[in-house]
């Protein structure tokens, strides 16, 4: 290997390794501004009619007050310090990974970044979802149960389940129950909310190719709406699969087997259960991780030797609104 070409490599590292650490940072802070959300949303897809055929929650204020009164503020954060722990490598390869993807396609095609082709945008997006499932389906799978564990009536004695407690039960084959319905509703999502996030920033660059908060911002709320109600079927499907079973719960033999139980008693409608709530945290959650993100990159990135053509400070850059 040439001189040339190793400062070539220890360069491509220094950036993978910046947009890991930026993509990190950014995950944390979209989940504790959102997370309460989250947690309204999962009780809402996971809730079943009882004997008389009533549902616990009325909708999705309903059930925030009721989680709030019977458990308090903190209830509402059940669940955070697995989610916490698993977002953090969750957000930094699905980020990174993206950026990356995108970098190496438009090289390859010889164009520049704002202007590769929509194919090659879904690929990247389509590779980011699929890497991430290796450190979202563990940390999705703990969060659910203790999420859904608050809602639950206990008997005399009994204790709720800690983050730790799920995980030796699960074991390591347990934690990743639901892999294919978490690849179903991760690698769509990012199928279409990054390509759709790139063409509307740049719908709002001006003529120097500067992006102001306000566009970086909207983007992400307008491509997490879509991305996010879009595959709500699926996340449904995967919150079904990964709870913990109680006595009388209905038991499922795959993805299928469950899709047809839910449209067979519950209806289609139940399919998008929780799409308010969900939109309401998956759009919020990456605008504001992917404004930390990008507002990280610009900054980090003039401390880094950059060797590539189509390095970070080629793209759109930031900047913030004068008003």
């Amino acid at each position: 290997m040439t001189q040339s070409s190793e400062a070539q490599s220890n360069v491509s590292s220094s950036k993978f390794v910046q947009k890991l650490g930026a993509g990190a940072v950014a995950g944390i802070t979209g989940v504790l501004i959102v997370y309460p959300l989250d947690m309204v949303k999962t009780r809402l897809q996971n809730q079943k009619r009882d004997a008389l055929g009533k549902l616990q929650y009325k909708g999705g204020v309903d059930c925030f007050k009721q989680v709030v009164a019977k458990e308090g503020v903190r209830g509402l954060y059940r669940g955070i310090v697995p989610n916490l722990i698993g977002i953090t490598p969750e957000k930094a390869i699905k980020l990174a990974v993206n950026d990356f993807a995108r970098e190496y396609w438009a090289e390859r095609t010889n164009v520049s970044e704002e202007k590769l082709a929509i194919q090659y945008g879904m690929l990247a997006g389509a590779t980011a979802g699929f890497c991430q499932v290796i450190a979202t389906n563990p940390m999705e799978i703990v969060k659910i149960q203790m999420q859904v564990a608050g809602s639950q009536k206990l008997e005399p004695g009994e204790k709720r389940p800690t983050a730790m407690g799920i995980v030796r039960n699960l074991g390591l084959r347990g934690l990743y129950r639901g892999t294919p319905a978490t690849l179903m509703r991760d690698v769509p999502f990012s199928i279409m909310f990054f390509p759709l996030n790139s063409f509307l920033k740049l719908q709002g660059a001006d003529e120097n190719g500067k992006i102001p908060f306000s566009t970086i911002f909207g983007a992400g709320i307008v491509s997490g709406v879509v991305a996010a109600s879009a595959v709500t079927p699926a996340d449904v499907i995967k919150t079904r699969l990964q709870v913990a079973r109680k006595p009388g719960d209905p038991s499922y033999k795959g993805i299928a087997d469950c899709f047809q139980h839910i449209v067979r008693n519950e209806g289609v409608t139940a399919l998008f259960k929780g799409v308010v709530p969900r939109s309401l945290i998956v759009a919020p959650m990456f605008a504001i991780a992917l404004f930390v993100y990008e507002l990280q990159q610009r900054f980090l990135a003039q401390a880094i030797e950059i060797g590539s053509t189509h390095s970070a400070t080629k793209a759109p850059v930031m900047m913030f609104d004068k008003n």
